[in-house]
């Protein structure tokens, strides 16, 4: 009998999971790419942040796209860069039911995954929510 075994799930797929997970606001599904232990360092308007922990870092992107709003993904990339991967993506938020002001934001990730194919490190840059009449 023939031994199987597994490829580990490429480093672009957990990228592409999180991004698919982020813009059906699926946070459940958004914590599963991410190790257990993962660290989330953010560059935000407010400040910096670090945090640790899957359930705080899920967390954090609730509290930033898990609101009420019509959030829809305008662009989102993978890829690699050396040891690291590179993720990118932009959103648009919208009061919901409403022809309220757009929101849209972009960030820019840097990640490290393990050999589980878990996200275990996230650098990220956030442009903040600039209005659509502000974006032009």
């Amino acid at each position: 009998m023939a031994e199987v075994t597994s490829e580990p799930t490429p480093r672009w797929s957990v990228g592409g999971l999180l991004i698919e997970a982020l813009a059906r606001q699926d946070f459940a599904a958004l914590a599963d790419c991410l190790d257990p232990a993962v660290r989330l360092r953010a560059l935000v308007p407010r400040g910096p942040i670090d945090m640790t922990g899957r359930d705080d870092v899920a967390g954090w992107f609730r509290s930033l796209f898990g609101g009420p709003d019509d959030l829809e993904l305008a662009d989102g990339t993978v890829g690699e860069i050396g040891p690291r991967l590179y993720m990118r993506w932009r959103v648009s938020l919208t009061p919901t039911g409403t022809a309220g002001r757009r929101r849209l934001a972009e960030q820019h990730v840097f990640a490290m995954t393990g050999t589980g194919g878990h996200i275990t490190a996230l650098d990220l840059l956030c442009s903040g929510f600039v209005t659509q009449a502000e974006h032009g």
